[in-house]
């Protein structure tokens, strides 16, 4: 594990610039939502958390893991090249028809498990990694960030009483808390909470922090890869939705806009 905290808050900072440059060039993306689970997917990949193996998307005894909020997975883009899944001058070709990368997740993709971008059908998948996992006695866990909005959704409820009957705790969900989606605030449009007490009621073991804080993060991954008690996981990470950039911040009109020239360099200003 690189507990080293002053790397990983740079390797975030590098993340979201990264991101924004990708999503800008070509006018095409979901910047606020990818820069709100920025910390989480640093802990994951440089904290020493996620098994995998640099150059080898495919090795076989990989942890596996799916940004099931489709739209927001382009921001691990810039991690996949980083870890030498595929060149870095993909990263200039985003978005475009000669380009390996699409605006959502897609499986064609080398380090995309599946295409996603249809709410609460990451877990589901998720879960079936798992319970594979288990009948072929494979030491393998599965990292599920998923949405706020993902929580409306009846596929996520039926994986988890399909999750907690089959003991899948190599099962690991992660909620990105931005307490927002597409049409405004969660608890003024239908209200969620309280969540922690959902998904105890599901058999679950629930964790809460901050999601931008990462010694919490890793605190609670590092505690979840050894607790193997026969219970599914989840983490609600809360989190601000367009974190880093002063004017996206928990701002629901940023989720799917792109900003102007003049935004642009106020939002590079931000971020260095």
């Amino acid at each position: 594990m690189n507990s080293n905290i002053n790397f990983l808050e740079d390797k975030c900072r590098w993340l979201r610039r990264e991101i924004f440059e990708m999503v800008v060039k070509v006018n095409q993306g979901h910047i606020a939502s990818s820069l709100s689970q920025t910390e989480i997917l640093i802990a994951l990949y440089y904290g020493g958390i996620l098994n995998y193996k640099k150059n080898d998307p495919n090795y076989k005894e990989r942890d596996k893991l799916i940004i099931s909020k489709g739209h927001s997975a382009m921001g691990v883009y810039p991690i996949l090249a980083d870890i030498g899944y595929f060149s870095k001058d993909e990263l200039k070709k985003y978005g475009t028809p000669e380009g390996l990368l699409r605006i959502y997740g897609d499986k064609s993709i080398p380090g995309i498990e599946c295409t996603t971008g249809s709410l609460a059908q990451g877990p589901g998948i998720a879960a079936g990694f798992c319970y594979a996992a288990k009948e072929d006695n494979l030491d393998m866990n599965s990292y599920v960030i998923i949405s706020d909005g993902e929580n409306y959704e009846g596929s996520i409820w039926e994986t988890a009483m399909f999750a907690s009957h089959y003991n899948l705790d190599n099962l690991v969900l992660i909620i990105d808390r931005n307490e927002q989606i597409i049409l405004g605030k969660t608890e003024e449009l239908l209200k969620l909470e309280p969540l922690n007490d959902k998904w105890k009621s599901f058999g679950w073991d629930v964790f809460s922090c901050n999601g931008h804080n990462i010694q919490e993060l890793l605190n609670i991954f590092e505690k979840i890869k050894v607790e193997k008690n026969g219970k599914p996981k989840i983490v609600i990470a809360n989190t601000i939705k367009g974190k880093g950039v002063s004017y996206m911040e928990d701002v629901t009109r940023w989720h799917n806009t792109m900003p102007d020239k003049d935004q642009i360099e106020i939002a590079r200003k931000d971020l260095k």
